[in-house]
C-alpha cells in the first residue's frame, strides 16, 4: 500500500550538474530515510543536532533492509546506536537498535496513553544515568542513556504506529 514506489518519473533537465550531485538532489525524491543520531559535541551541546541522514530509500522495505546492512558493517566495538526512518516530514516512521550485525527494531507504542508513560520511563531512566555519571560510574550511565533512546524510538508518529506493527508482523 504504502511500499510502493511513485510510479511518476521527473523530467529530465539539462544542466551543468556532475552526475553525483544530480543523484543527491534525485535521492531527495525518495520518501523513507535511513537516521542515526548525530554525536558531535558542539551540535549536541547548542541543541543544534540532527539526524544525520545515511540514505534515502524509496518504500520502508527498503529502508529496513538498507538498516540491516548499515548495521552489518558495525564493529562490535562500536557503541550501539540507534537507527531511524523518517518520512518526507521527519516523522519517525520506525526505529531500531544496532545488535551484534542486526537491527532490534522497536515496537511502537499504541496510542498516546502508552507513549506518555514511555515517555516517563525515558526521562526517569535518564535521570538515573545523569546520577550515575556524577557517581563516575561512566558505563552504567552510558547503557542507561542508552536505554532511554531505546525507549524514545517506540514514540513512532501516530500517523505511522499501525503501519509500523504491522510492518514489523510481515518481516517476523
Amino acid at each position: 500500500m504504502f511500499d510502493l514506489p511513485c510510479q511518476t518519473q521527473p523530467e529530465t533537465q539539462n544542466t551543468s550538474l556532475p552526475p553525483s550531485l544530480l543523484t543527491d538532489f534525485k535521492d531527495q525524491d525518495l520518501p523513507f530515510a535511513l537516521t542515526t543520531t548525530c554525536h558531535t559535541p558542539g551540535a549536541l551541546m547548542s541543541g543544534q543536532a540532527h539526524p544525520m541522514v545515511l540514505e534515502r530509500f524509496a518504500t520502508l522495505a527498503e529502508a529496513m533492509q538498507g538498516a540491516i546492512v548499515h548495521a552489518e558493517d558495525i564493529t562490535p566495538e562500536d557503541a550501539p546506536r540507534i537507527l531511524a526512518i523518517l518520512d518526507r516530514e521527519g516523522r519517525l516512521v520506525l526505529a531500531g537498535a544496532t545488535c551484534d550485525g542486526g537491527v532490534a527494531w522497536c515496537h511502537p507504542v499504541s496510542d498516546a496513553a502508552e507513549a506518555r508513560a514511555v515517555v516517563s520511563e525515558a526521562s526517569q531512566t535518564r535521570a538515573q544515568a545523569m546520577r550515575a555519571a556524577e557517581w563516575h560510574e561512566h558505563g552504567l550511565a552510558r547503557r542507561l542513556r542508552h536505554h532511554a533512546d531505546v525507549l524514545d524510538a517506540r514514540l513512532v508518529d501516530p500517523l505511522w504506529r499501525v503501519f509500523a506493527s504491522r510492518a514489523l508482523q510481515i518481516a517476523a
